[in-house]
């Protein structure tokens, strides 16, 4: 291909992407999607121009207006999240977890956060593990921090916070990092951190997953409950754009330098500017919009684990009303004899144009899976809200799920009655330009 060819190539690839999720059931639960605002913030010229620095302090001219709006940025961060101080310039969750890896410790430092078989994120993992069957983690591999992890009850889907404690005054960590990628459940931050603390450890919180739900008031809040710096990830139950984000409850200035040298010069340079500014205005959609939303958010994730249950699913955790942010995780292993494990149910699901993820159960390591095929499945409800879907909804996504799962139907003749009722659920909500269509793709010539 030529050129010119290569680019119509990829532009005709953008606009599949885009009828793809116009017509499929979005339920990864790490997604959502962009209001126009947004999105016209990531096309401005910002994306083209540096910024190295702290604004007012940067070593770069022509920065006048991007440092309005990145202080535009930083104050509503603070307000919404309840915090002291605000660094957006890091540009992922995993880059914002590093930012305190770097800033509170060094390498060979014990830091102590969940396993990724028990809903860890990869960004909190070791350099390795001691079966070798899943990859090293940020925290390991990148920083070299000697990593332990919190004792878990794998059954419960919760912090054992007996245990933990116990584990925390014999390793005395340098950093206990809460947080997880698989979030159905609040963590003990009020309970352990000050045991933590008083061991000399500074204690941490990646909100990566449930930053959105703290935002609005509607999980727990990891800073007034004992968490010095929270992390996170914009672009999950937050309404975008993909960047990252720390704030802390202290703004001493030890503290925060601590925070900002890590940022910058450790883990940026140039900070995607464009994304600072569609942050800015997603944080103002939060504070306008985020009550109702976090609320309608975990309303769905409840109900749409009752409807799966009721259809044959197994929900995890089920005696502690499933969740209480907007993930559910599903154990699959009982049907594996009819329709496999985890990769095999992702697999006939996207047939069907439903779109989630496999996910490893905390016990699968012990029953000989791993995460190529594992014995969950993963959801989130957060996209599916967006596009003002409610609890009724649920009850007709968990019958496109049986069918295709448990009933073994086509997945092809499934897809139809999806994209028929997908058809409905066009615009954006909890958004300034509520009317507009969500996946529309924008041509700009």
């Amino acid at each position: 291909m030529n050129g010119k060819e290569i680019v119509q190539k990829v532009r005709q690839k953008m606009k599949d992407h885009h009828e793809l999720f116009a017509r499929a059931i979005p339920l990864i639960a790490s997604e959502n999607i962009t209001s126009k605002e947004v999105r016209e913030a990531t096309l401005s010229d910002f994306s083209h121009r540096y910024a190295e620095g702290w604004p007012g302090e940067r070593v770069y001219a022509g920065c006048q207006h991007l440092d309005e709006v990145e202080f535009i940025c930083m104050d509503l961060a603070k307000e919404v999240f309840g915090a002291k101080f605000a660094d957006v310039r890091p540009i992922s969750g995993v880059v914002a977890n590093l930012v305190l890896y770097s800033a509170f410790t060094n390498p060979g430092d014990i830091s102590m956060s969940i396993s990724i078989p028990a809903g860890g994120h990869i960004s909190t993992g070791p350099l390795h593990t001691s079966k070798g069957n899943y990859m090293g983690g940020t925290a390991g591999a990148v920083r070299g921090l000697n990593v332990k992890y919190i004792p878990f009850d794998r059954k419960g889907l919760v912090i054992d916070v007996e245990k933990a404690e116990e584990a925390i005054k014999e390793l005395k960590p340098k950093l206990l990092h809460f947080g997880a990628s698989v979030f159905l459940f609040p963590h003990p931050v009020k309970q352990l951190a000050p045991v933590a603390k008083d061991l000399g450890a500074t204690v941490t919180y990646d909100a990566a997953h449930v930053s959105g739900l703290i935002a609005c008031g509607h999980f727990q809040d990891p800073l007034a409950e004992g968490a010095e710096a929270m992390a996170f990830s914009t672009h999950k139950t937050m309404f975008g754009p993909q960047h990252g984000c720390v704030v802390s409850s202290n703004d001493d200035e030890e503290f925060t330098n601590k925070i900002k040298r890590a940022t910058f010069p450790g883990m940026t340079s140039n900070h995607h500017l464009h994304n600072v500014a569609g942050l800015a205005i997603a944080l103002a959609e939060i504070k306008e919009f985020g009550k109702e939303y976090g609320a309608q958010v975990i309303k769905n994730a409840q109900s749409l684990a009752k409807y799966l249950e009721t259809e044959g699913f197994t929900v995890v955790a089920k005696d502690k009303g499933y969740t209480k942010s907007h993930t559910l995780l599903v154990d699959v292993s009982p049907l594996q004899e009819k329709s496999g494990l985890g990769k095999d149910i992702e697999e006939a699901l996207e047939k069907a144009d439903i779109i989630l993820n496999r996910n490893l159960l905390p016990w699968d390591m012990f029953e000989g899976r791993n995460y190529l095929n594992p014995g969950g499945i993963r959801m989130g409800t957060s996209e599916i809200t967006r596009l003002g879907m409610k609890e009724s909804e649920m009850k007709e996504i968990a019958n496109f799920m049986r069918r295709v799962v448990i009933d073994r139907e086509d997945p092809t003749k499934v897809a139809k009655d999806v994209n028929a009722f997908r058809s409905a659920y066009q615009k954006l909500h909890y958004c300034f330009s509520s009317n507009e269509d969500a996946y529309k793709f924008i041509e700009i010539y």
